[in-house]
């Protein structure tokens, strides 16, 4: 006597989940229990109900049963358990065997949705204190109008009659080497094991559509130019039931004019006057919290940098915060009135008359040494 489907035993769909397995089963076996049904054919049913659930509820059986049958791949025992020459699916499963390789994925298997990825341009002053923000990003939601089953309203997907519900049609072809069934892909349902009959007309049938959604995110005061923020949960929408993607958002950074960064430190390079290099003063230095009073000490050379401690970038990991850099660049002056020119002639003469200290350890005194210009 053959034995009945598996499926049609406990009554439930070819893709019917763990839970409605496990319900349809206990249902059952309150019917056909021994001790409560006294038909003759009760323990029976029973036995049928509890062989169908011993395989469906267990992952490995129930993909094999789906392969198999109830012949399972036979090895002279019990079906469900090995390898034997009667039952092939075709020369790619039996590579797979041999060779280690995996087998082929359902079609209808919960799969993480697509990551996002975004580009945000920052100003110089944003990437250094961050901002909270939004950002508005097109992505794929469930068709409110067919509740994701991409069918019309009032109606629903019908299980594909060409493969049942699997999404796989195998043919079977007889050899020497004993019979092989080569399984491929449903082309009448594509895979999934479902068949519209009436497309829903917001998503043509596809269960989704594209829409722009605003997501809050912020910023880390210290991040930098390629950078990037993961917001998890915030990409595309699962597949059949999996878990949504991530967002990732690139960031650019504008330069400053003035202000240049490298990692947490701040370079910036002012002009002072002649005057003001060999008297020193003190002057306002720009930063990018502010500005900053400066002491200029006499006999200052072009190119002197001068350090501002904690007048940087905020490390983006929360690790302290950097330091400005300010290089000195003496300018020489241009456009000169008659009465500054002379002024400069005769700072010339005093300067030429001027004998040199021999101990100075300035860059001009060697100089002079060195070319012997006294």
């Amino acid at each position: 006597m053959s034995k009945r489907d598996y499926y049609e035993v406990l009554g439930v769909d070819r893709n019917a989940t763990k839970q409605e397995i496990k319900k349809a089963y206990r249902r059952l076996a309150r019917k056909y229990h021994p001790d409560v049904n006294k038909s003759p054919d009760a323990e029976e049913k029973f036995k049928e109900v509890k062989e169908a659930y011993e395989v469906l509820s267990n992952d490995e059986k129930r993909a094999q049963y789906d392969r198999f049958g109830h012949a399972g791949p036979q090895t002279g025992t019990d079906g469900f358990g090995g390898f034997g020459a009667e039952d092939f699916t075709g020369f790619g499963d039996i590579f797979d065997m041999f060779f280690g390789g995996g087998r082929r994925k359902d079609p209808n298997a919960p799969r993480q949705g697509a990551d996002i990825q975004y580009t945000m341009t920052l100003e110089f002053e944003e990437a250094i204190f961050g901002k909270e923000t939004e950002i508005s990003v097109p992505q794929e939601e469930t068709c409110q109008t067919c509740n994701g089953s991409g069918a019309k309203p009032g109606t629903s997907p019908q299980t594909c009659h060409y493969c049942h519900g699997t999404g796989q049609i195998n043919t079977e072809q007889t050899t020497p080497f004993g019979r092989i069934v080569n399984r491929r892909v449903c082309h009448h349902c594509h895979g999934t094991g479902k068949i519209i009959l009436e497309k829903c007309q917001t998503c043509h049938g596809t269960g989704k559509v594209k829409k722009h959604k605003r997501i809050k995110i912020s910023i880390p005061a210290g991040i930098d130019d390629g950078q990037q923020i993961r917001i998890a949960g915030k990409g595309e929408p699962g597949i059949n039931g999996g878990p949504p993607g991530d967002l990732y958002v690139i960031i650019r950074v504008k330069e400053h004019e003035f202000f240049k960064r490298d990692g947490d430190d701040i370079f910036l390079e002012i002009p002072i006057t002649f005057s003001q290099a060999a008297l020193g003063d003190e002057i306002e230095v720009p930063t990018v919290h502010g500005k900053v009073a400066f002491k200029i000490p006499a006999g200052t050379q072009t190119g002197k940098t001068f350090r501002l401690r904690n007048k940087g970038v905020p490390n983006v990991r929360g690790y302290g915060q950097g330091d400005q850099y300010v290089k000195v660049r003496v300018v020489t002056p241009t456009n000169l009135t008659e009465e500054q020119k002379e002024l400069f002639r005769k700072l010339h003469e005093l300067s030429d008359k001027e004998p040199l200290n021999e101990n100075e350890d300035s860059f001009f005194a060697r100089f002079k040494k060195a070319f012997k210009l006294d």
